[in-house]
């Protein structure tokens, strides 16, 4: 695992500047009444209710770039060597099966049952092991060519990421799609989507239609908002920044605490964190609650403004995070996923692959014995296939999505 970069090239060290933020000992920014009034305004309730959604979110976001690198280790140094020896006693299991079948002492109905044992572990040990000798022996007795099923399979899967391309995204993505992995698909079909946009931007005639008077109007109201929203942080900024700066300190102790102040300043006014920003004011008494109170509705409309727009990238990027895993482990779009989930979710997985060991080390050491497996072998029946398997072995078994 790559120690300087986390999921979607998040550094460690940022990781480690947002704990760090974290625990440091910032006042709450929270609104309370005027003393002469009962009841908060609405502005005042909106900054508030921003505030903690915000605090909620920061949270979560932290619990997942917490989470991640100890998922990823755990799932490097735990699961997947388990995985590898699961592999390796099946491959053991299916030569086994294979030296069975070819003994005299295993007639048509037992040679039939041998053979679909065989072709139920070469499926599933095909997408960890794609190997010669694998393929050899599915081969063997499978009914088709492995390789030639793969690609029959993954021209169905493209087929399928076509049709939802194009009814999702309106987007053609041609027959050179590759469907192989997740991360080729994705940027394939951002690829496309590129095209498009571009496309359809040329496409565009030179002078855009004439917008009417109260659009422009709307317009420029809008900008003078983003405008004074911008101006807002910026005045908070500069007060901090203007008895902050470490190189107007002359004492070295004060001067190295203010360089850590303001490098939290920077952070916090590089991210447009409002809240971090009023919560540095707070803590060096710069301002107090007081302050907070008296503040004009009229500021606080900018100041929520940024709020909103800070809550939403904490959503998407928290939203983006959790679309990645569901992705990868295949859940539906709809599920919710945590970081303590995605853990559980591991433990799970790690304890039945344990399980799976401890029960196909038994069966090779019982079965060892070709007398004892054609005895059991009376006991066994295949499956009957109903006809919604097929489906299922196509749009879940033959998704080449099947990882961590």
């Amino acid at each position: 695992m790559d120690s300087g970069y986390l999921l979607a090239g998040i550094p460690v060290s940022l990781i480690h500047e947002m704990i760090a933020m974290t625990k440091a000992p910032n006042k709450v920014v929270h609104i309370k009444p005027k003393p002469q009034a009962k009841t908060l305004t609405a502005a005042q309730k909106q900054f508030n209710s921003l505030g903690k959604k915000i605090d909620r979110q920061k949270k979560l976001l932290l619990e997942w770039k917490e989470t991640i690198p100890a998922y990823h280790q755990k799932v490097g140094q735990e699961y997947d060597p388990l995985v590898e020896t699961l592999n390796q006693h099946q491959l053991e299991w299916i030569r086994l099966l294979d030296k069975f079948h070819d003994q005299p002492l295993f007639k048509k109905t037992d040679k039939a049952k041998i053979k679909h044992l065989i072709i139920d572990v070469c499926e599933d040990l095909l997408v960890d092991m794609d190997t010669d000798e694998v393929k050899s022996i599915f081969n063997k007795y499978g009914d088709e060519d492995f390789d030639t099923l793969k690609q029959e399979t993954d021209a169905a899967v493209g087929e399928l990421m076509k049709g939802l391309a194009k009814e999702m995204f309106n987007v053609d993505l041609g027959d050179d799609v590759d469907v192989s992995s997740p991360e080729k698909f994705k940027a394939y079909l951002e690829e496309k989507l590129g095209e498009q946009s571009e496309t359809q931007n040329q496409g565009q005639p030179a002078q855009p239609p004439k917008k009417t008077k109260k659009q422009l109007a709307a317009e420029a109201r809008q900008q003078e908002e983003d405008a004074l929203a911008s101006k807002s942080v910026q005045e908070v900024y500069r007060k901090l920044v203007a008895v902050l700066h470490p190189d107007r300190e002359p004492d070295a102790a004060e001067r190295e605490r203010k360089t850590e102040l303001m490098q939290r300043v920077n952070t916090a006014y590089g991210k447009k964190d409002l809240l971090q920003l009023l919560a540095l004011q707070l803590e060096i008494e710069q301002i107090d609650l007081a302050h907070l109170s008296q503040m004009a509705d009229s500021r606080l409309k900018h100041f929520n403004k940024i709020l909103k727009e800070q809550l939403a990238e904490l959503d998407q990027e928290i939203l983006q995070i959790e679309e990645t895993f569901k992705f990868q482990l295949q859940m539906p779009f709809y599920a919710r996923l945590s970081p303590g989930q995605l853990v559980w979710n591991l433990a799970q997985d790690t304890r039945e692959v344990e399980e799976q060991i401890a029960g196909i080390k038994k069966d090779l050491a019982f079965f060892d014995n070709a007398a004892t497996f054609k005895a059991w072998l009376k006991t066994y029946k295949i499956p009957k296939k109903s006809r919604h398997d097929d489906f299922d072995d196509l749009f879940f078994g033959g998704l080449p999505f099947g990882f961590r």
